[in-house]
């Protein structure tokens, strides 16, 4: 898949970040490792050059693995001489460079589970990791936290953050209520027999369109893992054995656990879901505001799972942090929570000066915003107002659903 790049290439970007926009910028005397890195391993940002073409990055066989830690290495020490000679000066640079990297931490763990979950060996990224708990015979039914609306402000307050979380602004909510877990897959296993994907009222245009020509090209409207990634009438990694439902983790191959958040879900699938429970996605603006004050713990990636859990781990969790029942549950870590905000920009928003102006306002179009986090996100990654943004069709990333309703 086109989005999803080899784990070298990320191993190479995040340091060629470094040498481009902190070595580059603030060591006169520094001079690029490899001409041609400059070129290979340029993201998107043209105002430093043109990026080799995104498609291609998994035909690369040169430079190896071993070439790019020596890579790493070089800019490594000239980065640690830098810092000896410079003062704070440099100091938003290498932040801005240090939490680039951590996305791209998360991005090399969802595109590895990508290529891994489409080899037909489902072969497991690594067997170590700590295990699901698995279906309880306690059930938790799900409920909705009432907020009663108004006036409020919403956007980064200190701190480090990406510009397209400023500026703090006044925003008008309405009454609203907020569901106090994600939906699970026994949950969204009910939508799927009850024949929500052969549906069209509860599909956008765009959505429906997707799947219906996706499927009808492939022949088939069943679930299975040969077809097509859009024409996959369920979450992504989700295949059938006989009567039984599995998934694939990275942990390899495994019967679905229906207490687990439903993960790897589209925009338009996430929306027709809501839909189907006479429900809605919440706006980012509610989201935040209900998560605004809350404790930013959950399961992230040093959990050392690398896949969503059941609420009953999370209450776990959530009353050693001192949280009580009655509050919303997993609004950080699990899974990535689709709203129904388009990615646009705040009132008064500014990039950042230079190239760097690049790295998010360019892409503030067709795509939608999600909150919270998930397994894979480092921890001290994310906090209230941090915006993700992925294309309404996009799978691959551990994004799941919250139910909102109007009051």
């Amino acid at each position: 898949m086109d989005d999803a790049s080899p784990p070298k290439w990320h191993l190479a970007h995040t340091t060629w970040f470094f040498e481009t926009f902190v070595l580059g910028a603030f060591d006169a005397s520094y001079r690029p490792y490899h001409e041609r890195f400059e070129y290979l391993f340029n993201s998107y940002y043209n105002g430093v050059g043109r990026p080799y073409p995104r498609a291609r990055r998994g035909a690369l066989s040169r430079p190896t693995v071993a070439e790019i830690y020596d890579y790493r290495k070089h800019v490594d020490e000239s980065m640690r001489a830098l810092l000896n000679a410079h003062d704070e000066t440099i100091q938003d640079r290498v932040a801005l460079g240090l939490h680039h990297e951590q996305q791209h931490q998360e991005l090399l763990v969802t595109d590895l589970k990508y290529n891994l979950g489409n080899n037909p060996l489902l072969p497991a990224y690594r067997e170590d990791l700590a295990g699901t708990p698995g279906a309880s015979a306690k059930r938790f039914p799900m409920s909705f936290v009432e907020h009663r609306g108004g006036l409020a402000e919403i956007g980064a307050v200190e701190g480090f953050c990406f510009d397209n979380e400023k500026p703090r602004h006044p925003v008008l909510l309405q009454p609203f209520e907020l569901a106090d877990r994600l939906v699970t897959n026994g949950e969204y296993l009910e939508f799927v027999f009850d024949g929500g994907y052969r549906n069209p009222d509860l599909w956008l245009s765009e959505g429906w369109s997707r799947i219906s020509n996706a499927a009808g090209a492939a022949g088939s409207d069943d679930v299975n893992g040969q077809l097509p990634v859009e024409a996959r009438l369920a979450p992504l990694y989700w295949y059938r054995d006989g009567d039984s439902w599995h998934e694939y983790r990275l942990s390899g191959a495994s019967t679905l656990n229906l207490d687990a958040p439903v993960v790897h879900v589209s925009y338009y699938e996430a929306d027709a879901f809501a839909r189907w429970r006479d429900c809605r996605l919440p706006t980012e603006q509610e989201w935040e505001i209900a998560a605004t004050g809350l404790p930013v713990t959950g399961n992230f990636m040093d959990a050392d799972v690398l896949h969503p859990l059941p609420i009953q781990c999370s209450l776990q969790r959530g009353a050693q942090h001192g949280e009580t029942p009655g509050r919303l549950a997993q609004l950080f870590g699990d899974v990535w929570e689709w709203t129904s905000s388009p990615y646009v920009a705040y009132p008064g928003f500014r990039t950042l000066d230079g190239t760097l102006g690049e790295y998010n306002g360019k892409f503030m179009s067709n795509q939608m915003v999600l909150r919270g986090g998930s397994c894979a996100t480092p921890p001290g990654h994310v906090r209230p107002s941090y915006r993700n943004f992925f294309y309404p069709g996009d799978k691959w990333q551990f994004s799941g659903i919250r139910l909102a309703r109007d009051l």
